[in-house]
């Protein structure tokens, strides 16, 4: 993308000045001149009026942006990359203060610091090429700069803390200073790296690291006759709320044909868990989740590229298409799900513990919301308890309560964890982590309460919502009735009032964590007053909980 004429003189007058600095920091180690000193410290106001000047420019463009998303993203990388290099005219005023603590200069390495504060220099005379070529390779090269410096810091730092050790040296604040002084360059390169994924990000279009990017590199080799000349197109699909950035990724084969994928990285532990739970789907039930194309891991952190699939989310049809592909969609997604509980049941018992789940989760809950957080009252001399006790109580009930059967569900049956493919006239699955054998329940649940909890305040929309939850939990009660299961409501009441206490924790708007949490609070008093032997007579009153 290219770089507005005012916002690249100023970037390039900070480029020049910052450099300028870096050359006579390497002056004053090997002359310690007061006047070079001075030259450095008095320079201060200079290049914090042109980081404001850029960022003041980049705020503007972005007011009045047409393609908001791709060029605030672009101007962002550009603020960030001005704020960086200010900081590194930051860190040669630190050393010139550190400096000042020494009584002798001896205890600098003045010839390595000099060495190291070339390289800095190195790396922010490629900063402008890298932007205008969009060069990922010239930017990796800015962050490899970074490794440099923190292996001469780490030897620095163990040569000064044996020298602090000697008991007869007479010299700790010397070398104290000195020590500062080298953290002050080590952090340079730090901030090298940030300017190195700042390009990365401008390149791709989305903010990138460079542990991020060598995972999509290697994740995208993997594709079948990719040219690695080609070019590389990501777009930005979503944020997952446990961390997980999900990318969408277009490239061509050797034969120009275009290659769509996705791109899924975040912790090892998540991606790993969703791997497998996408294994044991193409084992249990083939045909419901996408492929894994590559897995790629490095540290901590994992990398996904799926299939990509053609079709739309439920979420986007409930809140964006004609009512026929709703239809469409509804029926073959329970077409879908009656064949995988058919397929995959098994005659164990099972209990899905959702008041054990709502408990793990109420911390959250309460942090985000701790107008929620009540004691036991009394209203005109009526007992009432708070949730707290109410959950007590309700764990309890709940441990006598087990499905007759077991099924295997997708276990976060979300509306946008659903894709349907109106052409092929198909429903897939995807971010499968919390696959497992388990009460058909839980997914029913989940499915209803993240409808009802979509920020939408159109009342049409509204009304649509509600005749969906109706309609899946008309198709999900004929289909108990039919296995036998006698407790499918209570179960459902309880799996609800967990999903909508559960689910405030991501809800902001008070008015409609409140209406899910006082849902939640019915639906446990609902069934805490119904006594265990009558538990088959239970019934649900669907049509009052989805209304609103």
């Amino acid at each position: 993308m290219h770089i507005p004429k005012s916002i690249r003189e100023n970037l390039r007058f900070l480029i020049i000045e910052v450099s300028s600095q870096l050359n006579n920091l390497q002056t004053y180690f090997e002359t310690h001149s007061v006047t070079v000193a001075r030259r450095i410290l008095d320079r201060s106001g200079y290049t914090n009026n042109l980081k404001t000047s850029i960022h003041s420019s980049c705020l503007g463009r972005i007011l009045h942006a047409k393609d908001v998303h791709n060029e605030a993203s672009f101007l962002r990388s550009l603020e960030t990359i001005a704020t960086d290099l200010d900081r590194i005219a930051e860190l040669c005023r630190d050393c010139i203060h550190q400096v000042g603590y020494l009584n002798d200069t001896g205890y600098l390495t003045s010839k390595l610091y000099m060495s190291l504060l070339g390289h800095i220099d190195k790396g922010i005379q490629m900063i402008e090429p890298a932007l205008d070529k969009g060069d990922t390779q010239l930017a990796l090269k800015i962050g490899r700069i970074e490794k440099k410096l923190d292996c001469a810091y780490t030897r620095l730092l163990k040569k000064h803390i044996r020298d602090l050790k000697l008991r007869k040296n007479k010299h700790t604040e010397d070398l104290v200073a000195a020590l500062f002084v080298a953290h002050s360059i080590e952090q340079m390169g730090d901030v090298l790296l940030n300017i190195s994924e700042a390009i990365i990000s401008v390149s791709l279009g989305q903010p990138f690291n460079t542990e991020r990017y060598h995972s999509l590199q290697a994740s995208v080799e993997h594709l079948a006759g990719t040219d690695n000349g080609s070019k590389l197109v990501l777009e930005a699909v979503a944020q997952t709320r446990s961390g997980s950035g999900i990318s969408g990724v277009s490239t061509t084969d050797n034969k120009g044909n275009e290659q769509l994928a996705i791109f899924k990285d975040g912790q090892k532990r998540k991606l790993k868990e969703e791997r497998q739970g996408v294994k044991n789907w193409h084992e249990i039930f083939p045909g419901l989740a996408p492929k894994i194309l590559s897995y790629h891991k490095q540290g901590q952190s994992a990398s996904l590229l799926i299939e990509h699939l053609a079709g739309l989310t439920f979420e986007q049809i409930l809140l964006h298409e004609p009512p026929k592909l709703l239809n469409q969609a509804m029926k073959q997604l329970q077409k879908t799900l009656k064949s995988v509980w058919n397929e995959t049941c098994t005659k164990k018992s099972v209990s899905a513990n959702h008041m054990e789940q709502l408990e793990k989760r109420l911390h959250d809950v309460y942090a985000l919301h701790p107008e929620f957080i009540q004691s036991d009252s009394r209203i005109c001399g009526t007992a009432v308890p708070s949730f707290g006790a109410l959950l007590k109580r309700a764990r309890k009930y709940e441990a006598g309560l087990k499905a007759p059967f077991s099924v295997y569900i997708h276990g976060d049956f979300n509306v946008d964890n659903i894709i349907y493919d109106p052409m092929e006239r198909k429903i897939n699955f995807i971010d499968l982590h919390r696959s497992d054998y388990m009460d058909y329940v839980q997914d029913i649940s989940v499915f209803m309460v993240s409808s009802y909890r979509l920020a939408v305040v159109d009342p049409a929309i509204r009304r649509r919502i509600s005749e969906l939850n109706r309609r899946f939990y008309d198709f999900s009660a004929a289909y108990a009735e039919k296995a036998g299961d006698s407790t499918f409501e209570l179960r459902l009441a309880l799996g609800l009032a967990r999903s909508f206490a559960t689910s405030t924790r991501f809800v902001v708007d008070k008015t409609l964590a409140s209406a899910m949490w006082l849902r939640a609070r019915y639906l446990l008093e609902l069934v805490l007053a119904t006594s265990p032997k009558k538990m088959q007579h239970f019934h649900l009153p669907i049509k009052e909980i989805f209304i609103g």
